[in-house]
């Protein structure tokens, strides 16, 4: 398709140069190059879409990048960062060594503040107004407004001096429909049509016989909160209530109607939310149809909206092992409840949310609540599976530490996407689970190798007591039994405390944890071969490996198996640990420790992720970087091999 505006927008400052009425034109084309970009390349679509309006219209009307937008979640960006120079590498959003999948200071001077985890753009952009001195926007969205830390930026923002202007992109969404109280409140805080019409009116008129002074707008701004009062039936405002100055709701996809709204605004001294309605998926019939599937839909066909699956693999995904097993154990056991923070399709307790809608809690992005709301449960004697993404977990750290850990409750924390999680990136990646989680008293930590395995976690985990960490990653399980059957059940096959001999040996042990055990032990199949290449890293060609490796999958970290250490230190003087997390905390280190405290002197070789934050990219190419897919893991044992 041929753009006839936006192949000439390399920077906020060409879009300046268009008329006002050329704008729905932009906008159009945006949403157009969006659509057909994200059918080749996955992203984050409809959330974007429902965003072009107020993107084209705040950055025709502020000075960026000195006036600063920061946006929340990062969901929203991609019309930002096409208008911003980055049309002709859109290509690559979020590939290997491509576009950031976020926004990303490190990428863009148009880029504020990072965006990757919810609710943070109201302290971040406040903190950016005391100190810099121009305009600076807030753009919260996507359901963010339900996290804590949005609250507290609101309440910070009504005692400080600024002048931040909060935009709330209200689309009664986030990856699924919200729930609770403030997404009710939003809906009822539109207040009638005639008393918009009236109060733009009156506030026009003000202007024109120049009655807007700071203390004439003040009192204008007490008498016109009382009027709204009254004229919503007494429904209060938790914005005015804070002294932060209302506007809207308004349309927020009538791009002319924000630039006269903005420009209205944006100079008014003191705090101020511009709250407007948008459609998650805005333009695009499929997206709007079904706006939580294409939050993001893979690859798709552009004219009919068909989406284009993977062919092949039919193996289940880790998340649908959770959803059927927690389903399972909810039938024979009614005081196991779940708890999730706005993923029950994510994480797939929406297969039980759907036979048993009311013991499954969704409550909003806000997983510091979505922890003790389990302890304040579990304290009353139910059963609660907390299901909560490894990198939104570190966000309810003090949470899980006062009131889980230190009352010692039995709260199941189920995990996801721990590990590589791929083309989200650093704000996205699974690495500090096990190294955060083990130094808490009580805490008890394992890791699946197989779908069976967690399987048989899960099911194990509702007959212990006090706090267990159950981690698995993203993708596609290793599965022996039906994910959605009666396989077992039972929990017995995985001992409390116990790893398992994949693989005897005499010369060094491996020893590794969760779903990484698979990659190292076809490495260590591969290194029995007559002639070797690790293909991608290092060549290695040898005859024949003379080293024997036996291979433990120790499941779990906290408890350890202690027989299988003592048998280890007695044994072997090297060792090799391998873990898909960070290196510093992890196995490694309590297989150090714990030799260390036991008099055992072996040499400990730990593979994992050094001290660094890890890009985006698929995992494929994020572990096979790291050299812990099975060619690199191939090339750290044959590193082993002495020289003739």
């Amino acid at each position: 398709m041929e753009y006839q505006y936006i192949n000439k927008i390399d920077s906020p400052a060409d879009l300046k140069q268009l008329k006002m009425e050329e704008l729905p034109a932009v906008c159009a084309e945006l949403r157009q190059f969006i659509i057909e970009a994200l059918s080749k390349n996955p992203g984050h679509l409809a959330s974007s879409l429902g965003a072009i309006e107020l993107t084209v219209a705040l950055h025709y009307v502020f000075d960026t990048p000195n006036d600063k937008l920061v946006w929340d979640v990062g969901h929203q960006a991609y019309a930002h960062k096409i208008l911003t120079g980055r049309r002709d590498r859109f290509h690559t959003n979020r590939q290997f060594k491509g576009l950031s999948p976020f926004t990303n200071p490190a990428e863009s001077e148009y880029d504020a503040f990072i965006a990757g985890h919810a609710s943070n753009s109201i302290s971040a952009a406040l903190g950016l107004d005391i100190a810099d001195g121009h305009n600076v926007v807030a753009i919260i969205g996507d359901g963010a407004m339900t996290g804590g830390l949005a609250f507290e930026g609101l309440n910070n923002t009504s005692m400080d001096k600024n002048n931040l202007l909060i935009v709330l992109n209200d689309n009664h969404m986030a990856i699924d429909p919200l729930k609770g109280g403030f997404t009710q409140y939003l809906v009822d805080l539109t207040t009638s049509a005639a008393y918009n019409k009236w109060r733009w009116r009156f506030y026009q008129l003000a202007v024109k016989l120049h009655l807007m002074n700071d203390e004439k707008r003040k009192r204008i701004l007490r008498r016109n909160n009382n009027w709204k009062a009254a004229l919503s039936k007494q429904k209060s405002n938790i914005f005015t209530g804070l002294n932060i100055r209302y506007f809207g709701p308004t349309d927020g996809h009538d791009v002319v109607g924000l630039v006269r709204i903005l420009s209205e605004i944006k100079n008014h001294r003191g705090p101020k939310v511009l709250h407007i309605i948008t459609k998650k998926g805005k333009g695009y019939a499929p997206a709007e149809n079904d706006q939580t599937v294409w939050h993001a839909p893979g690859e798709f066909n552009v004219a009919n909206g068909e989406r284009l699956m993977a062919n092949g693999d039919t193996t289940p995904l880790w998340q649908e092992v959770f959803g059927n097993t927690l389903l399972d154990l909810a039938r024979r056991n009614e005081k196991i409840v779940g708890i999730t923070p706005a993923m029950p399709s994510g994480c797939s307790m929406s297969i039980m949310q759907k036979e048993l809608p009311d013991r499954v809690y969704d409550v909003g992005i806000a997983e510091g609540h979505a922890v003790t709301f389990s302890a304040g449960l579990a304290k009353a004697g139910m059963l609660p599976y907390c299901n909560i993404y490894s990198t939104f977990l570190q966000r309810a750290y003090d949470n899980i530490v006062h009131d889980v850990a230190l009352q010692n409750l039995h709260v199941v924390f189920c995990i996801d996407r721990a590990g590589i999680v791929g083309n989200d990136g650093a704000t996205h990646h699974g690495l500090l689970d096990l190294a955060y989680l083990r130094p808490i008293p009580n805490m008890q930590i394992c890791a699946p190798r197989t779908g069976d395995d967690l399987r048989e976690m899960l099911t194990l985990a509702e007959k212990l007591e006090g706090p267990i960490a159950i981690r698995y990653p993203r993708g596609r399980t290793p599965m022996e039994n039906d994910a959605n059957g009666d396989a077992s059940l039972n929990g017995e096959m995985v001992k409390y405390g116990k790893g398992v001999k994949l693989r005897d040996g005499k010369d060094i042990a491996v020893l590794t944890i969760g779903s990484i055990g698979n990659a190292m032990s076809e490495a260590i199949e591969m290194a029995k071969g007559e002639r070797l290449e690790a293909n991608g890293h290092s060549p290695i060609t040898i005859s024949h490996s003379p080293l024997s490796f036996a291979h433990y999958d120790m499941r779990w970290l906290k408890p350890m198996d202690e027989e299988i250490l003592h048998e280890v230190g007695k044994k072997f003087k090297t060792i090799v640990t391998a873990e898909d997390g960070m290196i510093a905390g992890g196995l490694g280190s309590a297989v150090l420790e714990w030799m260390a405290d036991h008099g055992y002197t072996p040499r400990v070789i730990r593979l994992g992720v050094k001290d660094q934050f890890v890009e985006h990219g698929s995992t494929k190419e994020l572990y096979h970087m790291l050299k812990l897919d099975k060619e690199g893991l191939l090339c750290e044992l044959l590193s082993l091999v002495p020289e003739k």
